[in-house]
């Protein structure tokens, strides 16, 4: 059997230009931001802070193929009341630097959970967007004991993937071509609000794509008593032109099997969520975390 492949660059001068990308990208976060390496069993995992010392932390994890640049927006607003830890995840292209295969969903909890111990963290308001979303999904079935809410942003996990998202991401690339005042024309059309996204988000994710090896296979799709031992309080926000899933599938699927979730589909967004709409993603995930946080009223006499 041959062995399963770690990822990296194919070749040094990808990297290097890659990085140099990745640093430029990294400058849209809000300041001060400190950086941090994790040692785990599958690698080194670098991590981004930022916001107040105290406070209950937000971990955020990434789409595939991104980084902790995209989280740009909810840094800024979620750092304003809670500690925002943003992972570059161990097997997709950023400065994380994997060293043994990841192959399967205990393998990705394990991962995640060696991070969040080796930065000292017990309690965390998990959120992924994409296939960070079903990370996060993945963490609350396989190793929740650190998680106090988890926040899944159109995820994968809850049906196959569409050929129609990786018909959109094709057509994506093709229309970055285009000159910028198209761009919001072929956004809509396309369902793909990646288009307009800051030039130096993208820089990265296009020096990586064909440069950063092996392609990791698609997000598996949990099966029903997976989704019924999730017992995390948990929110599923869902964009409604997503290309990844049909919102309404898998809005039915969460609420008949995750019964205590939060399932929502947000108008007129397409699957970059976080990026199309920050503020609306931002305010939800606070507003969840506050009444998660909230004690229960006091009904004595």
């Amino acid at each position: 059997m041959t062995r399963p492949a770690v990822a990296g660059f194919t070749r040094e001068t990808a990297r290097v230009k890659f990085l140099r990308a990745y640093d430029e990208a990294m400058r849209l976060w809000p300041q001060p931001r400190t950086e941090l390496d994790v040692a785990t069993r599958f690698g080194t995992v670098h991590v981004h802070r930022y916001g107040p010392p105290a406070g209950e932390p937000i971990v955020l994890l990434h789409g595939s193929g991104a980084n902790a640049a995209s989280w740009y927006q909810q840094a800024a607003a979620l750092g304003r009341q809670h500690p925002v830890y943003a992972i570059d995840t161990v097997d997709d292209p950023g400065r994380s630097v994997q060293t043994a295969p990841v192959t399967n969903s205990e393998h990705n909890a394990a991962w995640v959970n060696e991070v969040l111990a080796g930065l000292d963290l017990d309690r965390v308001h998990l959120v992924g967007h994409s296939y960070g979303g079903w990370l996060t999904l993945n963490q609350a079935i396989y190793a929740p004991q650190r998680l106090a809410t988890v926040t899944a942003l159109d995820p994968g996990g809850l049906q196959k993937v569409r050929i129609r998202f990786y018909a959109s991401m094709v057509a994506g690339l093709i229309a970055l071509a285009a000159p910028t005042h198209l761009r919001s024309r072929f956004a809509r059309l396309l369902a793909n609000s990646g288009l307009m996204v800051p030039r130096e988000l993208m820089a990265p994710v296009r020096r990586s794509a064909t440069a950063f090896k092996p392609d990791r296979r698609p997000a598996r799709p949990f099966d029903d008593d997976e989704l019924r031992s999730l017992r995390v309080p948990a929110l599923v926000l869902l964009a409604e032109r997503s290309t990844l899933l049909n919102p309404d599938t898998a809005r039915t699927r969460v609420t008949r099997l995750l019964p205590g979730a939060r399932a929502e589909i947000v108008p007129d967004a397409d699957h970059g969520l976080p990026m199309q709409l920050p503020d609306v993603v931002n305010a939800r995930i606070l507003r969840f975390i506050a009444e998660i946080d909230a004690p229960a009223p006091d009904r004595a006499g």
